[in-house]
């Protein structure tokens, strides 16, 4: 996208703004709690745009200003600050033009959504239970610094300190847009704590993040809705609840069903346990509208497919590798730690490429 094109983009969407403003500033919005959040949303995220806009704008001045300064400077000093000068200000613009790019691309309609993640082991037994506990206190920490909300609904632990099972919701801003790339198979290379030998083992895990839904975005009725109660299962002991609190809520037409078993009282399993169900239902919604509109596999990223390994943690070689994208970080113990955004970076600027290619081309 040219520079002409971005400011053109920019006036049309001020229009656009005017009427957010106008329709934020009626008392009457914030009786629909739902829509004013989302007008709320747009109008912080254009107003972010515009920001950074009229920060692009004055790096290209100063930049031009310098370039005039240059053409006439003859000391030595002098035209050693402007260049230096120069050459900041044009990383920064290149900084700004990709960010407002990013910007204009017409987003995902479940970008602004909040989130349910579902982690899983699949093969490699305990090693691969122990991954599943890695990779979720990785994305604890990445929700951190993304100042993103996190509450865990469901959770079963190995007695070697890995997960059977966690199911976990995050809220914030954009929250969707940069965690649906991480649905699908992640495969780990490493030598476990437990190998005398020293040998690599290679174990796998499912991701699965499904943006959450309201029932009525799937038109469920309650009589779709069946559900039973028992009791929570356990390690045993004082581990057990003695009354029925555990909830299993089941999808009459499709067959879905989800049981929550995490909470002691019956009344907040079955509000968690229809969170997941709306979640996984509308996924299967859209994995089957994908399926039918995907041109490549690559148009399928984030409609939770869970059958494609992504991505690789390979801790010898210290080394993350997305498969879909071919991108790569050699600071594996950072991505632990949270830091996703080496190789979620990478990947959303390849993303804005092929969408702006998308866009050119119509």
């Amino acid at each position: 996208m040219s520079p002409d094109e971005i400011k053109t983009h920019i006036e049309n969407l001020r229009q656009r703004e005017k009427e957010l403003a106008a329709l934020l500033a009626d008392p009457a919005i914030y009786a629909k709690p739902e829509e004013s959040r989302k007008l709320g949303g747009e109008h912080r995220k254009l107003e972010s745009l515009f920001e950074d806009f009229s920060a692009w704008e004055s790096a290209l001045e100063q930049i031009s200003g310098n370039r005039s300064a240059l053409a006439k400077e003859n000391d030595a000093d002098m035209r050693m600050l402007l260049e230096t000068d120069t050459e900041e200000l044009e990383l920064r613009a290149a900084e700004l033009e990709e960010k407002i790019q990013i910007s204009l691309i017409p987003p995902d309609p479940n970008d602004a959504k909040n989130i349910i993640v579902e982690i899983k082991p699949a093969a490699g037994g305990d090693e691969a239970a122990l991954f599943a506990a890695d990779l979720y206190r990785a994305y604890l920490y990445f929700a951190e610094q993304e100042n993103w909300k996190v509450e865990l609904l469901d959770h079963s632990a190995t007695d070697l300190g890995g997960l059977k099972d966690v199911s976990f919701s995050i809220s914030g801003t954009d929250v969707y847009s940069l965690m649906k790339y991480e649905s699908g198979v992640h495969r780990v290379q490493r030598i476990p704590a437990t190998e005398a030998g020293g040998r690599i083992h290679t174990s796998t895990v499912t991701v699965s993040v499904m943006p959450e839904a309201e029932a009525v975005e799937l038109d469920i009725k309650p009589e779709d809705l069946r559900f039973d109660v028992f009791r929570s299962s356990g390690a045993g002991g004082q581990h057990v609840n003695t009354t029925d609190s555990a909830v299993r809520v089941t999808h009459i037409p499709t067959g879905v069903f989800v049981a929550s078993q995490q909470e002691k009282s019956q009344h907040r399993n079955k509000e968690i346990a229809l969170r997941i169900l709306y979640a996984r239902l509308l996924e299967h919604k859209q994995q089957t509208e994908a399926a039918r509109l995907a041109a490549d596999k690559r148009s399928q990223v984030g409609t939770g497919d869970r059958s494609e390994r992504i991505r690789t943690y390979n801790f010898p070689q210290n080394r993350v590798t997305d498969h879909r994208f071919n991108v790569s970080s050699y600071d594996l113990p950072k991505v632990m730690e949270g830091e996703f955004r080496l190789i979620l970076n990478p990947v959303l600027k390849i993303v804005c490429e092929e969408r702006l290619e998308e866009l050119r081309n119509k």
